[in-house]
């Protein structure tokens, strides 16, 4: 590819991509506002659903980038929105944990399956290495995201 089409491809690649972040940026402040939601207790939950079982407050706010006073006002509201509870670690007393309700996770999922159930379909015409380049993609921009997160909160601009 010649230099000049690249460069083209690029542009439009930044521009798509500013696009791409801001309609999902309303998208989920659309989802959010539907909850009774805050946009970042959303994603929390989103996240939250991702892990193994309950974690630490510490460990969202590892997930999110929030403090930790922040991330426990998050669960605060959480909390209080039915989503999740409070519980202490049976191992460690000491220790308590957020766990997601599971009644309220499955409405949230509801949800988002009648939301997403075309998602799928926009990928049914890209092969096995297309599908693969994407995921690549996300990976990296998921990281590169949380060390630019990073830069912001340590007043790195």
């Amino acid at each position: 590819m010649s230099g000049n089409a690249r460069a083209r491809l690029l542009d439009e690649l930044f521009s798509v991509s500013r696009r791409y972040m801001a309609s999902y940026a309303l998208f989920n402040q659309a989802v959010a506002d539907c909850l009774g939601l805050h946009p970042t207790d959303l994603q929390c939950l989103n996240l939250l659903t991702l892990e193994a079982g309950p974690v630490t407050t510490g460990r969202i706010a590892e997930l999110t980038g929030l403090t930790t006073g922040s991330a426990t006002r998050l669960v605060d509201r959480l909390e209080r929105a039915g989503y999740v509870v409070r519980e202490r670690d049976a191992e460690d007393r000491r220790r308590v944990l957020v766990a997601t309700v599971p009644e309220k996770i499955t409405e949230f999922a509801r949800m988002w399956n009648r939301l997403g159930g075309g998602w799928f379909t926009l990928f049914d015409e890209l092969g096995d290495a297309e599908l693969a380049v994407i995921v690549g993609h996300m990976r990296r921009t998921v990281e590169f995201s949380g060390r630019q997160i990073a830069r912001l909160r340590a007043g790195d601009v």
